[in-house]
């Protein structure tokens, strides 16, 4: 995780990339991190993508050219950016979807190019990019991210996905979160429940750490970045499940003849 500092915050929007709405559990991380930063002041939005109705973006710049400012598409992204009026920071919440970001987080964030300018500058790394528009502040940026997989590596793309927004955005990226074995963090056994429920304990302190403009500690940065359990039996149990729930597929379907 890369982590910078913010005076304080106050508001938050997050965008839940989750094509699971609020059954996700990008939505159990995202409820955490937002549950610290109303703890400390700030006022939180949480956007559901999967209850929206957002087009691709067509790549027309009308936007630009045409409507500047405004967008042709007819649908719930101007809503979304009337909820989005005011934020101090962004937080970007998905599934690890091919080790990248879902189609929909991804749909959203090309529907922002309705926030940009055309022109272009050099900026202080030699590349080419577009000119800030100067009556959109640029919020500070959080991502938050689970994957099924047991090994952090898998949110290499995403990690470089997010810090390249910021670059487009003019902005800076304040933490990034990620759970790999994200599949238990919805689980509710015995076993499981503290060691979620501490975790999700860490993340809202993150939450209002960032919330009130104060570095994540040392010792938060640590246990957000445990695994739940040992890597040999998350994928004993999970290829246990997996056995399970298609062996019983299979006799439904022999039932069926």
């Amino acid at each position: 995780m890369k982590w910078q500092e913010v005076s304080q915050v106050k508001k938050i929007v997050a965008i839940n990339g989750s094509p699971k709405g609020k059954a996700s559990n990008t939505d159990v991380m995202v409820s955490a991190f937002l549950k610290g930063a109303q703890a400390a002041g700030a006022e939180t939005v949480n956007i559901f993508l999967a209850e929206k109705d957002i087009k691709h973006c067509r790549g027309c710049l009308a936007c630009w050219l045409i409507t500047p400012g405004q967008c042709v598409i007819k649908d719930a992204m101007g809503e979304i950016l009337a909820l989005c009026e005011g934020a101090d920071i962004f937080v970007l919440a998905t599934p690890l979807y091919f080790d990248n970001i879902s189609g929909m987080l991804k749909d959203f964030m090309d529907r922002m190019i309705v926030k940009g300018d055309p022109h272009f500058e050099k900026v202080s790394n030699g590349e080419c990019r577009h000119l800030k528009n100067v009556d959109t502040p640029s919020a500070k940026l959080v991502m938050i991210a689970n994957c099924g997989f047991s090994e952090r590596s898998h949110f290499q793309v995403i990690s470089h996905w997010v810090n390249r927004a910021a670059l487009n955005m003019k902005t800076e990226v304040l933490g990034e979160f990620y759970a790999a074995q994200g599949s238990l963090l919805s689980i509710n056994t015995d076993e499981l429940r503290p060691i979620i429920a501490d975790y999700l304990k860490s993340l809202e302190n993150a939450g209002r750490a960032i919330a009130s403009g104060q570095r994540v500690s040392e010792e938060t940065k640590r246990l957000l970045e445990q695994n739940f359990i040992p890597d040999e039996v998350y994928i004993q149990k999970a290829n246990r499940y997996f056995d399970n729930v298609l062996n019983s597929k299979q006799i439904k379907n022999n039932e069926g003849f």
